[in-house]
């Protein structure tokens, strides 16, 4: 009886041993699993500079910068992976070759031209103190929270658009989504809810909504005169402004190139260009949820890349009116997806397979 209890035992011994060890690559390789993900994107807030800088693999990426001189909140820079700007460095951080007009034009940024009356979009510090009534500015009131997971980070923020006296127009709260994909490509989706604290008027105007304002290589080719920086950041106006290594060429989704997107509507609009033998298409796409979708484009050839579904009189030449407005404590969203494609020029296809996964469909 000794004999065959221990002779079972033992079988049992063994068996538990043999299943523990069937098991135990299956959960090795789970835990390899989690220690294997990496969260990629970092924030580093400094109140002090009134900031919130997004690291991408502990390299800078983009910056949430909210000082009052600015006039509204802004994500500047951008780059490619690679750490090409495709965003103009002045009147911030100026590099040499860079136009030094409208300096409301920073980095990328979310506001409007007529907002109850008030000229939100180019307000800054240039504006004589006589007209400064005038114009509304957008003013940081909080970092809801920062996420990191895996290969996307998420910064949340609430703003107030305020009048020249201080009064709130809008609150709006915006989720920053930043995504790296396994090409290094990235991009930077944007969630904005505006809620009107009273009754609020968009009246139609060509100056919004969301704004990029390029670096000097993805502007499209010029022989206007203009000023510009040097390489110690002081400005010259030139007769014809050099073209050396200005590669920019606007595509819409309606197959429109170059400079006649201008005042069009579209799904998309691409940037295409060459920083420093980089290849890079910068891309705006647009959110069938969005009001006035699809959008009409304010692209410009100087370096300004921006979507305006509101502004539809003024961009349609009296075609189509929008006139957009809300009441108080009525809300309204929008949606966009700015990727930033390096390697190489994203066509028609790949783009249209973005936009319909961004759009659900």
């Amino acid at each position: 009886m000794m004999k065959k209890s221990m002779i079972a035992f033992i079988s049992a011994f063994g068996l538990s041993v043999f299943l523990m060890g069937c098991n135990q690559p299956g959960q090795q390789n789970e835990a390899n699993e989690q220690q294997e993900q990496i969260d990629r994107f970092s924030f580093e807030e400094q109140q002090a500079d009134k900031s919130v800088v997004v690291l991408l693999d502990g390299q800078p990426y983009t910056s949430y910068l909210y000082t009052d001189s600015l006039k509204k909140p802004v994500l500047f820079p951008l780059r490619t992976k690679g750490g090409h700007f495709v965003t103009r460095g002045w009147p911030v951080q100026p590099r040499a070759n860079e136009r030094t007009d409208h300096p409301h034009h920073i980095g990328l940024w979310f506001n409007y031209g007529d907002v109850n009356g008030l000229d939100f979009w180019n307000n800054s510090t240039t504006i004589p103190a006589d007209k400064r009534m005038g114009y509304g500015s957008i003013r940081h009131s909080a970092v809801n929270e920062t996420e990191s997971n895996g290969d996307t980070g998420v910064l949340d923020v609430t703003k107030f658009w305020l009048g020249p006296q201080g009064d709130s127009l809008l609150r709006e709260d915006t989720r920053y989504t930043f995504h790296v994909a396994d090409d290094s490509s990235t991009s930077v989706e944007l969630d904005i809810k505006l809620t009107a604290l009273k009754d609020v008027s968009l009246k139609d105007n060509k100056e919004g909504v969301l704004g990029i304002r390029l670096a000097r290589e993805l502007e499209h080719p010029s022989d206007q005169p203009a000023k510009f920086t040097d390489a110690n950041g002081i400005v010259t106006e030139v007769a014809q402004a050099n073209n050396e290594g200005v590669t920019g060429h606007y595509v819409s989704s309606e197959g429109i190139e170059g400079d006649d997107v201008w005042g069009t509507r579209g799904k998309w609009v691409t940037l295409n260009g060459t920083i420093e033998g980089e290849d890079v298409s910068l891309v705006i796409l647009d959110h069938s949820g969005n009001p006035g979708y699809p959008t009409y484009w304010h692209a410009r050839g100087y370096g300004l890349f921006a979507a305006n579904p509101l502004g539809q009189k003024e961009l349609s030449g009296g075609k189509d009116v929008l006139d957009f407005k809300l009441d108080s404590g009525a809300s309204t969203r929008f949606r966009y997806k700015v990727l930033i494609h390096s390697g190489s020029k994203l066509d028609a296809a790949a783009i249209n397979d973005r936009f319909t996964e961004f759009n659900g469909q």
